[in-house]
């Protein structure tokens, strides 16, 4: 059994893979907001493009969102806080010149259409 890179605890493919995969859906934003996260330590652009909400996409480039997973080394995921429809976390990674860095956000999601979406974060 291979941990979930999210750090629930879980297994991956009980965890963040389905939802990846696109065999199960994120019934909460927490979970959404787990894969997306794993989706950056496994490089996967694609997916966090589409689970983005449609109206914010336009902000963001495929390209620099697998160029940034890419320059850092991901460490692990603290969630903080999750209610309604919001997520505070701290995702603890290594740069491109071995620091160790965190990013601390609290991102707001959206559930349109019987699914989920990240709609934007204030960060610290």
């Amino acid at each position: 059994m291979k941990s979930c890179y999210c750090c629930s605890g879980k297994a991956f493919e009980t965890c963040c893979e389905p939802f990846i995969k696109g065999t199960n859906i994120p019934v909460f934003p927490e979970q959404l907001m787990r894969s997306r996260y794993t989706a950056y330590v496994l490089q996967l652009a694609d997916y966090l493009i589409e689970t983005t909400e449609a109206s914010q996409r336009k902000y963001y480039s495929k390209n620099e969102i697998l160029a940034w997973a890419k320059a850092n080394t991901w460490i692990k995921l603290e969630i903080s806080k999750a209610y309604d429809t919001i997520v505070e976390f701290k995702a603890y990674y290594l740069d491109n010149r071995l620091q160790a860095q965190i990013h601390h956000e609290k991102s707001t999601f959206k559930h349109v259409n019987g699914k989920w979406y990240y709609v934007d974060g204030e960060f610290y």
